[in-house]
């Protein structure tokens, strides 16, 4: 078999990646498990509707039924939602497994981008990327987005690294695996609830005609993915100060229930709305639809060179 083989690619997807049309790509596992139901049903077609605003065709992506589903339809994009968190998290190494049993997953950010690979999508818009976490000097938590990023063809738009995780070290270890860190409009490179994390991006660039350029370089050089940071909207954004008093507290409820490995950022998350009274869920969606924006304006600029 080859990759092809695994992957179910909807009409509308597949008629946009033969006529060079702009694409791009969607993770699921925020929907499986960023948010309750039907809250992330309505997330979802939400963040669908502002890509096509913008000019490209949105492509979900999970796990069904034995496949690699790229663009999912309304029945289908229903059932991912409602399953919500009993759905599989679905990471590099799940992969495999999952297919065989047939289980419904939700991609995390490694994984829908070996899809988006496989079905020839080179951008991806999400909410943040995993990363380092907070003591990973000792747990050795670090996500496989991190190693993706670094030899995966497909540029990933995001608000930065989720705020929970250690930004200097995910930093660290994407320049380790060669992984170019572009701020679209920002020198400082954004720490998802809040604008600035305090640490600089590698390249700022205001315009997405010049991000389309490096992404195309990159792809055609081999040499992996690219990191697209993208601040969340200034209306948006939450007191960082607060924000990180929320995600100490968070922190230690985790250590203190013995939370960790691919249960810490669900229970986090979960924690962090609770303690900041639902906010920090609406700033996510703001910031994932504010990045299906760019992400959407970066895929029609880059098809636009391909013409």
């Amino acid at each position: 078999m080859t990759t092809t083989d695994y992957l179910s690619i909807s009409r509308d997807v597949q008629q946009a990646l033969d006529a060079g049309a702009p694409v791009v790509a969607l993770e699921s596992t925020i929907i499986t498990h960023g948010m309750p139901f039907p809250q992330n049903l309505a997330m979802a077609n939400n963040v669908e509707a502002v890509i096509r605003r913008h000019g490209a065709v949105p492509a979900t992506i999970a796990i069904m039924d034995g496949k690699f589903c790229v663009g999912l339809a309304v029945a289908d994009l229903e059932r991912l939602a409602q399953t919500g968190g009993k759905a599989a998290k679905a990471s590099r190494r799940d992969v495999s497994a999952l297919l065989v049993k047939r289980e419904i997953a939700g991609t995390t950010v490694a994984t829908t981008m070996q899809i988006a690979a496989m079905a020839g999508i080179p951008v991806f818009a999400t909410g943040g990327i995993g990363g380092g976490h907070r003591g990973a000097e000792t747990t050795f938590d670090i996500s496989a987005d991190l190693e993706e990023l670094g030899r995966t063809p497909v540029a990933v738009v995001c608000a930065g690294a989720k705020s929970i995780l250690d930004i200097a070290k995910t930093l660290e270890v994407l320049e380790s695996h060669g992984v170019p860190v572009l701020g679209y409009g920002t020198d400082d490179f954004p720490a998802f609830w809040a604008r600035r994390s305090g640490f600089p991006v590698d390249h700022r660039f205001d315009d997405v005609a010049d991000i389309a350029a490096v992404i195309a370089h990159q792809i055609a050089l081999g040499m992996g993915g690219v990191l697209v940071a993208n601040p969340i909207p200034v209306a948006d954004e939450l007191d960082p100060a607060a924000i990180e008093a929320r995600i100490a507290q968070a922190i230690a409820g985790a250590e203190a229930e013995g939370v960790s490995r691919k249960a810490l950022t669900p229970f986090l998350l979960k924690r962090i709305f609770e303690l900041t009274d639902g906010k920090s869920l609406v700033a996510n969606i703001a910031l994932v639809e504010n990045n299906a924006r760019v992400a959407a304006e970066i895929a029609v600029a880059l098809a636009a060179r391909a013409a």
